[in-house]
């Protein structure tokens, strides 16, 4: 048997290997870049959140840091004046940086994308979606050892797809 034969039946992980190869900030500032004014805003304050604004003061020029101060404290409204002046390649700044603070407030991103019909139309959005909520279940596994999509269910004791 020609092994190289063998190689061509069998489905290729490529395009998985290459999913995850895309960077999430890269994916966040498209839908960002894509997206109208109030939902730039959405995206901004969720990515904002969580952060401190000693770090944001060294992030992408300190333009984080001065529409956190603007936007005031704990209460964080990003005006829509503010949205104009970030590109995307400060959003990938930004996402990068929170994904070394907070992993969870990225995979939050779902939630708001799910909660806004336009913006989970692009082709962009969805991948994000997919790679957020795969390595959300990855996360899940890795912390009990069990696969929550195939838990045991406690009172009957029978497998349950949840």
């Amino acid at each position: 048997m020609n092994p190289n034969h063998a190689s061509e039946d069998i489905p290729s992980d490529e395009p998985r290997k290459e999913a995850a190869n895309i960077s999430i900030a890269q994916l966040v500032a498209d839908i960002y870049e894509a997206a109208p004014p109030a939902h730039k805003r959405s995206l901004l304050e969720h990515l904002l959140r969580p952060l401190g604004v000693l770090g944001l003061v060294a992030l992408a020029d300190g333009i984080f840091a001065k529409i956190r101060f603007r936007a005031g404290w704990p209460e964080l409204h990003v005006r829509v004046e503010d949205v104009q002046n970030v590109q995307a390649g400060d959003v990938v700044k930004l996402v990068d940086y929170v994904q070394q603070v907070s992993s969870q407030s990225v995979d939050g991103l779902v939630q708001i994308l799910a909660a806004t019909p336009m913006m989970t139309s692009s082709a962009a959005a969805v991948l994000l979606v997919t790679i957020l909520m795969q390595r959300a279940r990855s996360r899940r596994v890795d912390d009990t050892g069990i696969d929550t999509f195939q838990a045991v269910t406690p009172f009957t004791g029978k497998i349950s797809r949840t």
